[in-house]
């Protein structure tokens, strides 16, 4: 019996791909500034070009919009690859010694944060009024921290960590906040390098002195 395979057209895959890669750079931008609260998906549509139809189609709601936004300025793109399967951490998995390891993070950090900050920052400050933002902060933090516990298992596995997987993961989920880089890099004018160097001085000290 012959069966009927749908055909889905390469070049309109890439255009839904474009289209939904410009509504999340308009989001981008309303986001931060009005902010979220203030920005109705009429105000994305028109800023993206496309009808507010078209934001609903693909992304079905503002909550989602956010969501995906967040997502998407976390790992630069829109790739279905899991954060565990990225390239940064076969680096810092395939590095010896505790301080090689810290410092491919560090650039990695750094990388992230320059290209996430106003969105990042904006959510946070969009979620102590609105609950689905509120609720995509707190979920931004509990990933965050579930990450810091597997590197913080990966570091232990180096010898050089002389405390709790626990307090070395907290130490670590502290020392990579967002805010951390907004003040140092973008309110004090560290240079990037010099942000770096703290990150990996700081933590490594904590992690190497007994509890």
């Amino acid at each position: 019996m012959a069966v009927n395979r749908r055909y889905v057209s390469p070049r309109r895959q890439e255009q839904a791909r474009q289209t939904r890669r410009t509504i999340l750079d308009a989001a981008a931008r309303l986001f931060v500034d009005p902010g979220y609260a203030a920005t109705p998906l009429t105000a994305v549509a028109a800023e993206a070009g496309v009808a507010v139809q078209t934001v609903y189609a693909v992304f079905g709601s503002k909550r989602r919009l956010l969501s995906d936004l967040v997502d998407v300025t976390l790992v630069g793109d829109d790739e279905q690859v899991a954060m565990a399967d990225r390239s940064f951490v076969a680096d810092i998995r395939a590095l010896t010694g505790l301080r090689p390891k810290l410092t491919r993070y560090a650039r990695h950090l750094a990388e992230t944060h320059a290209r996430q900050a106003d969105v990042i920052l904006a959510l946070a400050g969009a979620a102590t009024a609105d609950a689905d933002a509120a609720a995509i902060w707190r979920k931004n933090l509990d990933d965050r921290r579930t990450g810091m516990t597997m590197f913080a298992a990966d570091l232990a596995a180096t010898g050089e960590v002389l405390v709790s997987q626990e307090r070395a993961a907290d130490v670590l989920w502290l020392a990579q906040d967002i805010r951390n880089y907004d003040w140092l890099v973008r309110e004090r004018g560290w240079p990037v390098e010099r942000f770096e160097r703290w990150f990996v001085d700081s933590v490594a000290a904590v992690l190497g002195t007994p509890d």
